[in-house]
């Protein structure tokens, strides 16, 4: 049995774990397991492990042979299906667990290759303990925060001026702190799209507009728009959230003197379809680019660009990109992204909007 202490940090594993019997069932999973499965731990709880995960690999007879040898098992770039959604490009992780005789523990990682569309219910699964951790101490942080903040203020007022620069980096810190547990929080309490009919050309230039007058006025957009575009079935408030988040991040890693050139390219691609492990399939025709000549994603992050908390920015935050994941996997659509120096890009498949019935006469 695990203490206190185990089942904390247990819980807080940002990627799916599970403990395997010596029978191949499942003995326990993390919360991140759960997301990952789409089912609770007490519903997995003794069901054959293989009944439950699709792994592209002959892994029955190595992990039989890991569990008898008493060693780990590494397997990478497989592709892992729950049966609930997509296949994923995952790394496996097996080794025995010390002091349970034939328990297996295994990790499971998803990972994203440059130029795959990128499964992002995993970034909502991976990001579950953590973001939920951030969630409850958030409130618990800010109150103290603002204390702070006050108390250094209410210092300013009697320190010289060769002074000052202590209490302005104490507020300056304070609020910085504070505007990144507001992000965490609105990643956490973002609430589910109100779906209707989108003109996708309307978000994007609504999004061109506002960058164009503030964070990207350096740059220079372009529209590249199909105008035979039908309706997508979305949220246009955080369609537009989406998009203005994608065009910011671009703005930022251009020249801030020379500035850059951003596209915004939409088309129609009547093959596009998503499969999923149960062999059911979602047409997602509606494709929107944004693409921009910057230097590119670093390579060192360019595989968990869309995790919470990776950033290629100094000083950033990590949260923008995943939540522009979860926004368009809660929508049921795709994102990828494909970079090099001098070209990114960011592409979005959506739905289109369900074809009204003909009312019978």
């Amino acid at each position: 049995m695990m203490d206190d202490r185990d089942m904390m940090i247990w819980s807080s594993l940002p990627v799916p774990a599970v403990l395997i019997d010596p029978n191949e069932r499942i003995g326990d999973l993390n919360p991140a397991a759960e997301g990952f499965l789409n089912n609770s731990a007490k519903w997995l709880q003794g069901q054959p492990i293989w009944d439950r995960l699709a792994i592209d690999a002959p892994l029955e007879e190595s992990l039989i042979r890991a569990r008898e040898n008493g060693t780990a098992l590494f397997v990478n770039d497989v592709d892992v299906g729950t049966g609930s959604r997509p296949p994923l490009v995952c790394n496996l992780q097996i080794a025995p667990l010390q002091g349970r005789e034939g328990w297996m523990v295994m990790l499971i990682s998803p990972r994203e290759l440059a130029g795959r569309m990128t499964q992002s219910h995993s970034v909502k699964s991976a990001a579950k303990s953590a973001i939920g951790m951030a969630e409850m101490l958030a409130h618990e942080i800010k109150n103290p925060l603002a204390g702070i903040t006050g108390a250094a203020q209410l210092l300013s007022m009697n320190l010289p001026k060769e002074d000052l620069e202590f209490t302005d980096l104490i507020v300056a810190e304070t609020r910085r702190i504070v505007k990144l547990l507001e992000q965490v929080e609105q990643f956490g309490n973002l609430s589910a799209p109100d779906r209707r009919e989108v003109n996708i050309h309307d978000v994007l230039d609504r999004a061109r507009r506002s960058a164009l007058l503030g964070f990207g006025a350096h740059m220079r957009i372009h529209e590249e728009y199909d105008p035979s575009l039908p309706m997508a079935w979305g949220d246009p408030d955080q369609l537009l959230q989406v998009v203005l988040n994608l065009v910011k991040n671009a703005s930022e890693a251009a020249d801030p003197i020379n500035g850059g050139h951003i596209t915004l390219h939409t088309y129609y691609e009547h093959s596009f379809r998503l499969r999923r492990a149960d062999g059911s399939g979602q047409t997602l025709p509606l494709q929107i680019e944004i693409i921009d000549d910057g230097p590119g994603l670093p390579e060192a992050i360019k595989g968990d660009i869309f995790d919470p908390f990776v950033s290629g920015k100094e000083n950033g935050t990590g949260l923008g990109l995943a939540l522009v994941s979860k926004i368009i996997s809660d929508h049921d659509g795709w994102i990828s992204v494909d970079s090099v120096p001098g070209r990114t890009v960011f592409r979005i498949s959506l739905p289109r909007a369900p074809r009204a019935k003909k009312e019978t006469k």
